[in-house]
């Protein structure tokens, strides 16, 4: 039923934020496809989430000047989407903050337990399948115009993601915000749960038949 599939989608779009916003209060550095938003939050004094959403905006206008006639009017439903995600990313950096910490050992746990609830709000994306985040949409349109596989277009647009952030954060502050050694551990124990995740799912739905 396709209102399951919404309400999977936003129920992973709320751990995706969520997950965000807690490995980006960790203090160890945000993940690759946050960090030009988290830069820029530094420079603009605007909420995380807002730069976000600004950011998202540039993804989802991107789309449409690559794809023109073949982007389907029904994904300008990631505007909402955006929106949706933004909030969440500010609410969990609100709730978050309290637990910030300067233990290093305290902050790697912070980073973990993030990291695993934005792998969690991700798999879900996936199951419900019934849109794509801005992120994911325009290394789709890239994958679909270059011709190169997508997975391939996506470890190069979150390198160029970190390069570019990296280079903001020198030019304009003078100094290295947002990246961090957790931004590479993040990418690894994010892209590593998804799967982990996803063969859990599998499990489940062939053992209780399961249908979304």
């Amino acid at each position: 039923m396709l209102y399951k599939k919404i309400i999977i989608f936003f129920a992973g779009l709320f751990f995706c934020g969520f997950g965000t916003a807690i490995s980006t209060q960790a203090g160890l550095g945000t993940s690759p496809i946050s960090s030009l938003p988290y830069v820029l939050t530094f420079i603009t004094h605007l909420s995380f989430g807002t730069t976000t959403f600004i950011v998202n905006m540039f993804f989802i206008l991107t789309q449409v000047l690559l794809l023109k006639k073949d982007f389907k009017k029904t994904q300008y439903l990631q505007i909402l989407v955006t929106l949706c995600f933004g909030f969440f990313i500010d609410l969990g950096m609100y709730l978050a903050a309290p637990f910030k910490m300067d233990i290093y050992g305290g902050q790697l746990l912070m980073l973990i337990i993030g990291s695993a609830i934005l792998a969690f709000g991700i798999t879900l994306e996936v199951i419900a399948n019934v849109m794509y985040v801005p992120g994911e949409g325009v290394v789709k349109a890239i994958a679909q115009k270059t011709q190169h596989k997508f997975g391939n277009v996506k470890v190069l647009f979150d390198a160029s993601h970190c390069v570019l952030a990296l280079s903001i954060s020198l030019l304009i502050l003078h100094a290295v915000h947002g990246l961090r050694e957790g931004t590479m551990l993040s990418m690894l124990l994010v892209g590593n749960l998804v799967i982990v995740y996803g063969k859990i799912w599998n499990k489940l739905a062939g053992r209780f038949h399961l249908k979304v």
